[in-house]
């Protein structure tokens, strides 16, 4: 039976995404001295993940790193825990020890200060012991308007800070690889990707994701974090095919349901500018 033209552009498009994300991070090990990648066990993280698996025949070369809050969803625990078993990870699972033994979180400092400290601050401490050089990350620029100001490429400068301003041009596929001194790379092999993208990739690669995605009793989350900061959203999508289907007719923000997003205008570009996610 012949393909529909809509299911023909859905499959070359995400022919196409593959083939440039293994492209990237091929090149970005090949590159890079020492590389990292993080890992939230949510769906775009967990795709990546896949993807870097596809592009080294079943192994991930480098360290994937969880920067635990422990303010994270029990079932988060759990799927990174059975997976980084399953395909023999090398997990690092990171957090801010002073911050948390000083009492620090949502409700007692507020979000935004709460993700500085247990989420930014204990990266960059991270970065900072193991000099990792490049750090593969899953964002997407539809996923918000300050990942939207993103390269592939994205130069941190040594204070792991983020000049969004003053970023390189990405003419013709030419990428700036090179971390200045005592800073690193970010590197985004999902940039160009949407959020209807990586689930119809997780569809066709049948990638097992967490069931939180998946609606119950007609709510779901589409955003994964930590427990105080994260709602699920009105939802009756309790499978993947559900979900694309809703995507196609929802106009509702993937991070509604985030409160550091909520902090205030500009919550997100404060985090990202000095070093978040």
């Amino acid at each position: 039976m012949r393909k529909s033209s809509r299911a023909a552009f859905d499959e070359n498009r995400l022919l196409e995404l593959e083939n440039e994300a293994v492209y990237m991070v091929r090149e970005a090990y090949k590159k890079f001295r020492k590389p990292a990648m993080l890992w939230s066990m949510g769906k775009d993280s967990t795709a990546l993940l896949w993807l870097v698996r596809k592009a080294f025949f079943g192994r991930v070369p480098f360290p994937l790193i969880h920067i635990d809050t422990t303010y994270k969803m029990p079932e988060m625990i759990k799927f990174r825990d059975e997976k980084a078993a399953a395909w023999g990870l090398d997990l690092k699972v990171v957090k801010n020890h002073a911050a948390l033994k000083a009492g620090m979180s949502p409700a007692s400092c507020g979000a935004l200060k709460c993700c500085t400290a247990l989420k930014t601050s204990a990266l960059r401490e991270l970065l900072r012991k193991e000099k990792y050089d490049a750090v593969f990350v899953a964002i997407r620029r539809d996923e918000e308007g300050t990942r939207a100001k993103e390269r592939f490429f994205s130069p941190r400068g040594p204070g792991f800070e983020w000049k969004f301003k003053d970023q390189p041009p990405e003419l013709w596929s030419q990428f700036q690889t090179d971390a200045c001194a005592g800073g690193h790379v970010r590197v985004h092999p999902l940039l160009r990707w949407t959020e209807a993208d990586v689930w119809k990739f997780i569809r066709k690669e049948k990638i097992e994701v967490i069931d939180l995605y998946f609606a119950k009793n007609g709510k779901r989350y589409r955003s994964l974090g930590c427990v105080p900061c994260t709602a699920p959203v009105a939802s009756s999508a309790a499978s993947v095919d559900e979900i694309i289907l809703e995507l196609e007719n929802s106009k509702t923000s993937e991070r509604a349901g985030r409160a550091q997003d909520k902090a205030d205008d500009y919550a997100m570009q404060k985090l990202r500018v000095e070093g978040y996610m």
